[in-house]
């Protein structure tokens, strides 16, 4: 008897996956993949629900002959495994970045003479109405603010880019891309930085804009999105207030905020020893730690400890005995920070510190040593690389030179060129 395979990553059976095994069964016997939840997190979207428990879901439906773990978005150790002679799939995917997916696919099928077979996709005001309520449900705040740590335990490396309103979260949980091995790729968190909503407000970035202010951009980023949030906390501002703080972002469903040990008016590391910075003690700052990991009420939450002993020139070892001392508080993370162009610092600090802890996350930021990789930031232990206001930094000069030329021109024909079009704009925006 032949055998029709099909790939589930849902976490709700509806009409159009009934449909896709009511085709398959003309095959013959019906074989469904349970995508794994470390190929989901690249292919799709965060699984809801555990792949084990979708597993056991899937055993349950008629028709369905075996239910096998799928690892690779590519289909590879399936068909290496099953060589199935049929691939049932929706017709979703024969266009935007899935469509690489498909042609692997059909690739790997002609190798042996196997078929991919073309469901079309189901839709209807049930189907739209599932979606919506999945979508919903990664958005809570319960199940977006423990993402971040479940990705840190499927993923070599949590890819954090900023956002700074609702359209700029939007482009970091929708863009896509094929990446060079044929796999898809994208963005696993958004960063809310302080540098960056002060300067959407067009506000100095000296922690002016006050943190009512900078929860409205959580809340705008998180009625559109899905992706979990890592907030700029700056220095944290005093204990007392950190305390209610820590309690603000946990009901927001924030997953994790960064506090750097510096005190007084907040200036921007990257000025470095240009300018007055005081670093908190080492006693200090640990105690506001650990008096915001007592305020918290989830195991969810995460306080990552910000060390800015490179930025101020006050060298290795007192960045690693901080390092040490701010985990001992109960910092869930740690952020090492440099402002120069040569990576060498941080990789060493990365080396040194992962010698005496093995599992404490590592945060980079990689603004100004931005030659560096992924995967080389991986090789030395890092575990969160944030890209943190480079959204902002290429809208300003597009948008100043879209002014400029218009007064230049009095019209503004000679600007569309580089415009994307109000049509593609809305596509972005879902409607409900």
């Amino acid at each position: 008897m032949k055998t029709a395979y099909t790939c589930f990553s849902t976490d709700v059976i509806h009409e159009g996956h009934l449909n896709i095994i009511k085709e398959a069964l003309k095959y013959g016997r019906v074989v469904v993949g349970c995508l794994s939840d470390k190929a989901s997190i690249r292919y799709n979207s965060f699984p809801t629900v555990p792949e084990d428990k979708r597993m056991e879901m899937y055993k349950k439906l008629d028709g369905i002959d075996t239910v096998i773990m799928q690892d690779d978005m590519l289909y590879d150790d399936v068909i290496e495994y099953l060589h199935p002679d049929y691939i049932i799939h929706g017709d979703n995917w024969s266009s935007g970045p899935e469509s690489a997916i498909r042609t692997h696919v059909i690739e790997l099928l002609n190798t042996y003479g196997g078929q991919l077979i073309e469901v079309p996709y189901t839709t209807g005001e049930h189907v739209h109405k599932i979606d919506l309520q999945l979508k919903e449900k990664l958005s809570m705040p319960e199940y977006r603010r423990k993402r971040l740590k479940q990705l840190l335990s499927m993923t070599p490396i949590v890819k954090a880019m900023e956002a700074h309103s609702g359209l700029t979260g939007l482009i970091v949980e929708k863009t896509v891309i094929e990446a060079d091995n044929g796999r898809l790729d994208q963005f696993d968190a958004m960063w809310i930085s302080s540098l960056c909503d002060s300067t959407a407000k067009g506000k100095p970035d000296i922690e002016l804009v006050d943190m009512s202010s900078r929860f409205r951009t959580i809340e705008d980023i998180t009625e559109v999105t899905t992706k979990p949030i890592i907030f700029d906390g700056d220095t944290g501002g005093l204990t007392e207030h950190f305390v209610y703080t820590v309690r603000s972002l946990e009901r927001l469903g924030v997953s994790a905020v960064i506090i750097e040990d510096k005190k007084g008016l907040k200036k921007n590391s990257l000025f470095g020893t240009e300018v007055e910075q005081t670093q908190a003690s080492i006693e200090e700052f640990s105690q506001k730690i650990a008096a915001g990991k007592k305020a918290q009420l989830t195991d969810d939450f995460m306080i990552i400890a910000r060390i800015e002993s490179l930025i101020l020139e006050k060298g290795m070892e007192d960045a690693l005995a901080r390092a040490t001392a701010f985990v001992q508080a109960g910092a869930d993370g740690i952020m090492i920070h440099s402002r120069k162009s040569d990576p060498s610092e941080i990789l060493e600090f990365c080396d040194k510190f992962r010698e005496q802890d093995k599992t404490t996350p590592i945060v980079v930021v990689p603004t100004s040593f931005n030659t560096i990789t992924e995967g080389e930031l991986v090789e030395h232990g890092v575990n969160i690389v944030i890209y943190a206001n480079q959204l902002t930094r290429s809208a300003f000069p597009a948008m100043q030179q879209t002014a400029q030329d218009i007064l230049r021109y009095h019209r503004a024909k000679e600007v569309d060129d580089r415009l994307m079009s109000i049509k593609k704009i809305i596509t972005l925006i879902d409607e409900l």
